[in-house]
């Protein structure tokens, strides 16, 4: 994989975007409460994490296919405690 400057910008972004759901999960995960979560948002979001998974398994593009089973796993995480919660 070439470090060329378009490649920096995608690894930056999915870092970013992959980061923000850290501070959701710790918080959800110490308070134990994800009531104010959208449960649709969130079954969305974890569709559309999916989707971009597969397009990045399609391309072969390590950054995409990683970044977003990370966010994945932290999504199902916050899932979990949401269902737990009901």
């Amino acid at each position: 994989m070439p470090f060329d400057l378009t490649t920096i910008i995608g690894v930056l972004a999915a870092i970013c975007t992959t980061a923000s759901y850290f501070p959701q999960l710790k918080k959800s995960w110490e308070s134990g409460e994800t009531g104010d979560l959208s449960l649709k948002m969130i079954l969305f979001l974890m569709a559309g994490l999916g989707l971009w998974v597969v397009y990045g398994v399609l391309r072969t593009d390590a950054v995409i296919i990683i970044a977003n089973c990370i966010s994945l796993a932290c999504l199902s995480v916050i899932l979990t405690l949401k269902l737990r919660e009901r």
